[in-house]
């Protein structure tokens, strides 16, 4: 019926529940699993869901080396919850605020027999909520009236895929690089945020357009933030666009690495107790980047660009460019000083994330 909910509408549907601490349920041929974000568990549904049957917490590999767990189904954990464990022991399962200063102890009872690839997908689903990659799940035999129910096999072709993305809005925005400019709003059709794409002068479809796909950094593009170089490389891409006399900027909200802001600002929080950018992100259980190039090749296309001189350091938005179809003709370096509070950052991208700087 087309009153109902489609797959993409229904996972929406999922990530607004697992972030305002309800459960969703994943279904396959094997059974249903019920799952909570473990960032957002309430006690309450937590003593509930235990009625149901035995909790298990799930995290990733990297959140479970973290915390000395041992790894038995591949890539992911599963922790029998403790008799006297609460939502306070699940949310310190999921966040490593804590860790060096009131360590979770063990012995933790990990699990290796069963199937556990609906606690994998429940992981990929809660990070696509922008959540902490932990949760409680229990397997049930009913769905609860009410609850979202998602077929596994659908939510995780749909968690893969890169979403469609409509245009909503379009007007002229004069702006220093210059006043021939204009903005596009895009939206998914998975019911993520909005992307923008900012057109500077009136680029040539017909003609390699110099472009730039940039992630949103609220910190280094909005208050100046020095402990990045996202704020400078926003202004330079810009500018030179200005300079050149066209080009396009292709905004997208995939803020602290695909993370979101607030994992972003834990990831801060870390960085400050010692560890560097890749190694805050693996303590909080994700990988060095989480962000989906491909929207941007999709936003070039959709706005009939084919061929692009682009501007970064970043080999891996190349490659992905190229698998998409986009022609890279060039790639243009943005060179940008570093200062004492970014220098380590900058070493790090270079050695670890392979950025030509």
């Amino acid at each position: 019926m087309t009153l109902l909910p489609s797959s993409s509408e229904l996972l929406a549907r999922a990530r607004s529940d697992l972030r305002v601490g309800l459960p969703v349920v994943l279904r396959d041929t094997s059974g249903l699993l019920m799952v909570m974000a473990a960032e957002t568990a309430q006690a309450e549904r937590l003593s509930a869901m235990r009625a149901l049957g035995p909790v298990v917490a799930a995290i990733t590999g990297w959140r479970a080396a973290t915390l000395k767990v041992r790894v038995y189904d591949g890539d992911i954990a599963r922790i029998a919850l403790p008799a006297d464990a609460g939502a306070e022991w699940l949310s310190d399962i999921a966040d490593p605020a804590c860790d060096l200063s009131a360590p979770l102890r063990g012995p933790f009872r990990e699990l290796r027999d069963g199937d556990a690839h609906l606690h994998r997908l429940a992981l990929v689903l809660v990070k696509s909520a922008q959540l902490l990659p932990a949760v409680a799940a229990v397997e049930i035999s009913d769905v609860p009236k009410g609850l979202t129910l998602l077929q596994a096999d659908i939510a995780a072709r749909d968690l893969a895929a890169a979403p469609a993305l409509a245009p909503v809005a379009a007007a002229g925005l004069p702006m220093e690089a210059s006043d021939a400019g204009r903005l596009h709003i895009f939206r998914p059709d998975n019911g993520e945020t909005e992307h923008y794409a900012i057109e500077v002068g009136r680029p040539d479809r017909a003609q390699p357009v110099l472009a730039r796909l940039h992630s949103a950094c609220f910190t280094g593009d909005v208050l100046g933030s020095l402990k990045c170089d996202c704020g400078p490389q926003l202004r330079t891409a810009l500018a030179e666009m200005g300079a050149a006399g066209a080009g396009v900027l292709l905004y997208l909200n995939q803020e602290g690495r695909g993370i979101g802001l607030a994992n972003k600002m834990r990831a801060y929080a870390l960085q400050d107790q010692g560890f560097d950018t890749v190694e805050a992100n693996h303590r909080l259980g994700f990988e060095d980047d989480e962000r989906d190039f491909r929207l941007g090749a999709r936003l070039l296309k959709r706005m009939g660009f084919g061929a692009v001189r682009l501007m970064t350091n970043n080999p891996r938005k190349v490659d992905r460019m190229t698998s998409e179809g986009i022609e890279v003709v060039e790639r243009v370096p943005l060179v940008i000083p570093s200062n004492r509070f970014n220098a380590d950052y900058l070493a790090v991208k270079r050695s670890k994330s392979g950025h030509l700087l």
